[in-house]
């Protein structure tokens, strides 16, 4: 391997070790989301190799996601049963090539990351201050 290449490795294994939680959540959800596209393009050109491929590829970040659910938490279930869900359909879509399904998943995958980012991008920001209220005239 030459040391260019080392490099570069070093240096992605260095940033996915220092990111956020939040940061590795949206990148799964992000690498999900484009293998699903290129799933789908895949479909429509019928290279169905490219498809399968990259199907397998969002079956395995949707298996990922499962697998880094604290299950401590009610929502964690909630989530698990819809991960479950869209790892049915993909393993579904992956036999049958339906663009339908692809279509499905990655709108519920797209919903999820988008709801995510907000909440990320709320809890990084500094809590406002209250207001103080107005004093009131309780005496009339």
């Amino acid at each position: 391997m030459n040391m260019a290449v080392q490099i570069y490795d070093q240096y992605r294994k260095t940033t996915v070790e220092t990111m956020t939680p939040a940061k590795l959540l949206l990148m799964l959800y992000d690498g999900a989301l484009n293998s699903l596209r290129s799933a789908s393009k895949a479909v429509d050109e019928k290279d169905m190799s490219v498809a399968h491929n990259q199907l397998i590829k969002g079956q395995d970040i949707v298996a990922e996601l499962m697998s880094t659910l604290n299950m401590e938490y009610d929502i964690s279930h909630q989530l698990y049963a819809l991960y479950d869900y869209m790892f049915q359909r993909l393993v579904e879509a992956n036999t049958t090539k339906d663009k339908a399904i692809i279509e499905e998943v990655y709108q519920f995958l797209s919903e999820l990351r988008d709801t995510f980012a907000q909440a990320a991008d709320e809890a990084g920001r500094p809590a406002q201050p209250v207001q103080p209220m107005k004093q009131l005239n309780i005496t009339g």
